[in-house]
Order: C-alpha cells, then structure tokens, then sequence
C-alpha cells in the first residue's frame, strides 16, 4: 500500500546544514498535506514544519528562520532543509501525509545528531 520513507539523516555540526527528504510511494493520486515532525529523547512528538497541497506552509517556534519545508509534486516528495542546525535539533525526524481516502501515514523516521 502506500507508504512514507524518509532519508538525508545524519550528523551534522552546530552552525551546519541538513537536508532531508521524504518519498511517497504507491498508488497515489494526490496528497492534502505533508509534514515533518521531531521527537527528541524522552520528550513528545512535536511539529516542525508542514505544508498543504495549496502551498501555505507552517513552521514550528523554534526553527521559524532557519527551516524550509518544500514538496516536488511529480516524485509524491517533500523537503526539509535545515540550516543554522543546533544541537537542540537533534531528534528522529518523522515524516507525515494525508492522503483522500487513503487517510494518513507515517514514516519510520530518520536520525538527526548536531554535535561537535
């Protein structure tokens, strides 16, 4: 069935960059909303950046200037490019879809380490 995978994970510097990326695959004729979430250890799931099929975008607090989320309809993907890393960035990243009647998904999740 349809199904989320995430990639771009890594370590990376404080003051470094990242990209990551997020490939739908499967039957799919279009998408309502993606979405990157974060959790970092011992803390909840929270919302990094999203953006709907009309193009509005919305950012979490803490990466609002830093952060982009970006899609390429025709690979069913979706971007986030980090800049400006902290180590406060450090979570497994999660990627999100809604899909019309399919509903929603959830990707495994890709590692993010800033460190130096």
């Amino acid at each position: 069935q349809v199904q989320l995978v995430e990639s771009g994970g890594g370590l990376v510097q404080p003051g470094g960059s990242l990209r990551l990326s997020c490939a739908a695959s499967g039957v799919i004729f279009s998408i309502n909303y993606m979405g990157w979430y974060r959790q970092a250890a011992g803390k909840g799931r929270e919302l990094v950046a999203s953006i709907t099929s009309g193009g509005n975008t919305n950012y979490g607090d803490s990466v609002k200037g830093r952060f982009t989320i970006s899609r390429d309809n025709t690979k069913n993907t979706v971007y986030l490019q980090m800049n400006s890393l902290k180590p406060e960035d450090t979570a497994v990243y999660y990627c999100n879809a809604k899909f019309p009647v399919v509903g929603e998904r959830w990707g495994q999740g890709t590692r993010v380490t800033v460190s130096s």
